[in-house]
């Protein structure tokens, strides 16, 4: 997730960018270092202005992967500013308390063919606008 200071507003990830992580991967830190440097990149690219001025702010938990040395210099490196991370904050993880529980919700029951339908299903709703009071 990242802030954009410049509306005001909280722009997560998987609204304006997703990326699905491949059955059987392990999210690492090697693998996130990949994934922020993608992320930097289409910030780069979408965000211009954000970009130059180093005004957007990531936010992410504190899961191993993300507070890895490796990822702590990278980002130092890249002045890219961190959001701290208190723990079970509904404030400061809107995704986790408030949309993913409405797509586990929309979700709960169904049955699904392969990957490729749960992502269908599971895109949809962002699609359609369920997350945009948490930002987009």
């Amino acid at each position: 997730m990242w802030f954009d200071n410049k509306v005001r507003e909280l722009a997560t990830v998987c609204l304006p960018w997703q990326q699905w992580t491949k059955a059987g991967q392990t999210v690492n830190q090697i693998y996130y270092l990949e994934t922020l440097k993608r992320l930097r990149e289409k910030v780069r690219r979408k965000r211009p202005e954000l970009f130059a001025n180093k005004s957007w702010i990531l936010h992410h938990d504190n899961a191993p992967a993300h507070t890895a040395l490796s990822v702590r210099e990278f980002l130092a490196t890249k002045q890219i500013t961190v959001l701290e991370h208190p723990a079970d904050s509904p404030d400061l993880a809107p995704n986790y308390f408030f949309l993913f529980q409405k797509i586990k919700e929309l979700l709960k029951g169904r049955h699904f063919n392969d990957n490729d339908d749960i992502r269908s299903t599971a895109t949809e709703p962002l699609k359609s606008g369920l997350g945009a009071g948490i930002g987009a």
